[in-house]
């Protein structure tokens, strides 16, 4: 069943709301990825919502620039970006996510080191 949470930066500078159901999520071995501490929830743009905060955020690009890597210039944290692989949704930075038991959530590893070679894994939003 797909519910919305809140949640937000370190600071509360930069708020969200997230629907998803919240069952599983992406653990990414990229160099990126490992050193944020990201967990990928990737959603739809319609269950995303910027409650507060965009002028709150930086943006980070490297390697194509596609991916937009949002983080509050406040207290750093990454609560989501535009990733390469769903240029027209949100990831969604689990961690960030309010009330999540991450116990409870299936994380699915994702080789991003080899991110050609593995991209087809992950695309579509219902994996």
């Amino acid at each position: 069943m797909q519910t919305w949470r809140e949640g937000g930066c370190h600071c509360g500078a930069v708020r969200f709301r997230v629907r998803s159901d919240f069952q599983k999520a992406d653990l990414c071995n990229c160099s990126i990825c490992t050193r944020k501490g990201f967990i990928h929830l990737i959603v739809e743009k319609k269950d995303f919502e910027l409650l507060q905060g965009e002028d709150a955020l930086g943006c980070y690009t490297f390697n194509t620039g596609v991916a937009k890597h949002f983080f509050c210039a406040t207290c750093g944290i990454s609560p989501y970006y535009i990733p390469r692989s769903h240029p027209d949704g949100v990831d969604v930075n689990l961690r960030c996510v309010e009330d999540i038991d991450l116990e409870a959530v299936t994380l699915l590893p994702f080789d991003g080191r080899n991110w050609e070679a593995n991209i087809d894994r992950i695309k579509g939003y219902d994996r």
